[in-house]
């Protein structure tokens, strides 16, 4: 809101507050000054972002700010609630007094921030400072970052995903084995009450507690499925998150597939590839499944891409203003079996150039749906609090140098549009006869990414994903005819 508005809508009559006027907690005024400073410190991908207090307003629909050279000036609604003096620059200990001050305020006056926690204010408040500088990056609190840190050991009911429109929850993901998983419980169900309390109703924080934990716990929902309506009951449990699984099927009398699914590309992912390929060097064909995988670690990105590649340029990183970091990886790649590489929308970050990487020198079939488009680094920032900041401030491009953030990569054989048994055996029919009109938009570097994606649209049931994924990439590795005019694509 322009501070030419303010005053002409009458309210001339106001108090001044400064930043120092009310009380504010000691310990949240520390942890913001802080993230202040290591904010401004950053290098983000391609230029330096000055930090931007108005975004603040993003915590509540009532809220407004408008600041001018001298003052901080707070809206709630049609009212002045407070007018702070602007902070010096670089004087981290005053923003984090006014933005504490700012953040009281408002929930004093809105009792969804007054219900929250202080883990949760923070997450809220950094994500709503991000807006405005628009980048990507979150707040990650102490508890979270210890339940998370032993070899992703966690106690779980088994899901993930996101809040719709409504504010219940969508289920994105559910991890094999868990309680969610042998309740039956799949991707896209909608969960609306979680111990007889509405979804839309609870914070994240408190749904989070539901969901997660650092002991047992039973959560009573209800879901909204394709097939009716059901309550089901999970009981936390502790589950064991492999960064990579390794499944061998032998192919006849003398071959096989190893199929490698990768959960977290990280550097313990790249350590149980490599073992298997050592350990399985009968393999003709590999598939690659990166269909739920993400990372934002390069250099592990860079290994597993080594793997298949050897000691070739896997992605460059632009991380400063006109200066592009290339990744290389070092020895010699560890198999020359085919390969296949399976991605999906939910192939995010450091996977996606792998793929690429993988694509852009004829090493494997890329099959599936377009990747999510998220491909960036990650910068981790430690704080004093024992929480952290993880900023997503490096983006990555292709070795021929596109950037896959906001694009993806895009496969040459899209699953969504092979619907039956019938459809599979017309499509290779047609790639043996030479006469299937394969579409490669990789190369085209103007190409209109929303017209790809709606041109090959996720697929939604992930039964119907799995099995035609699995007959999908065996057929394509045990006929080199197939294999070959792909690859030629």
């Amino acid at each position: 809101m322009k501070i030419s508005t303010i005053i002409c809508s009458g309210l001339l009559a106001l108090t001044v507050w400064t930043a120092h006027a009310d009380a504010v907690d000691d310990a949240a005024v520390g942890t913001f000054a802080e993230i202040y400073e290591k904010l401004n410190s950053v290098q983000w991908g391609g230029k330096n972002i000055g930090v931007a207090i108005e975004g603040l307003e993003h915590l509540s629909p009532n809220a407004h700010l408008a600041a001018t050279d001298d003052r901080i000036i707070l809206v709630w609604r049609d009212s002045i609630v407070g007018n702070f003096a602007q902070p010096r620059p670089g004087d981290w200990q005053d923003y984090g007094k006014i933005t504490t001050a700012l953040i009281d305020k408002m929930r004093a006056r809105d009792d969804n921030l007054a219900a929250m926690g202080m883990d949760e204010i923070y997450e809220r408040a950094f994500e709503s400072l991000m807006q405005t500088i628009d980048e990507n990056g979150k707040y990650i609190p102490k508890k979270t970052l210890l339940a998370n840190s032993d070899n992703r050991i966690l106690t779980s009911v088994g899901i993930s995903g996101w809040r719709d429109e409504r504010g219940n929850f969508r289920v994105g993901s559910v991890i094999n084995g868990s309680p969610a998983d042998m309740a039956g419980i799949q991707i896209y169900d909608l969960i609306d009450v979680v111990n007889g309390k509405n979804v839309a109703e609870m914070s994240d924080d408190e749904l989070g507690a539901v969901f997660h934990g650092l002991n047992s716990g039973t959560a009573k929902l209800h879901l909204l499925t394709p097939t009716g309506n059901r309550s089901v009951v999970l009981r936390r449990a502790t589950i064991v998150v492999a960064d990579a699984d390794i499944i061998y099927r032998p192919i006849g009398n003398d071959g096989a597939i190893l199929e490698i699914v990768i959960n977290e590309l990280t550097d313990n992912a790249v350590n149980i590839v490599n073992e298997a390929l050592a350990k399985y060097k009968n393999a003709t064909g590999v598939i690659l499944d990166l269909r739920a995988a993400s990372g934002v670690d390069a250099n592990a990105a860079t290994k597993l891409a080594g793997l298949f590649l050897g000691a070739k340029p896997i992605m460059r990183v632009s991380q400063t203003a006109g200066e592009d970091v290339e990744y290389v990886p070092g020895g010699n790649s560890a198999t020359d079996a085919a390969v296949v590489v399976l991605m999906s929308n939910m192939t995010r970050g450091t996977p996606e150039a792998v793929a690429s990487a993988i694509y852009e020198y004829g090493r494997g079939v890329l099959v599936g749906t377009p990747t999510a488009g998220q491909a960036r680094i990650a910068s981790r920032i430690d704080l004093s609090n024992g929480a952290a900041l993880e900023l997503l401030n490096k983006s990555i491009k292709t070795v021929r140098g596109v950037s896959l953030d906001s694009r993806g990569v895009f496969p040459i054989v899209c699953l969504s549009n092979i619907r039956s048994n019938k459809q599979q055996n017309a499509f290779f029919v047609n790639v043996i006869n030479n006469d299937f009109n394969i579409q490669d938009f990789n190369k085209n570097k103007n190409v209109d990414v929303a017209a790809v994606r709606r041109g090959c649209p996720v697929i939604t049931s992930g039964d119907d994903e799995d099995m035609m994924s699995a007959a999908v990439a065996t057929k394509i590795l045990t006929d080199k005819i197939i294999y070959n005019r792909l690859i030629a694509e």
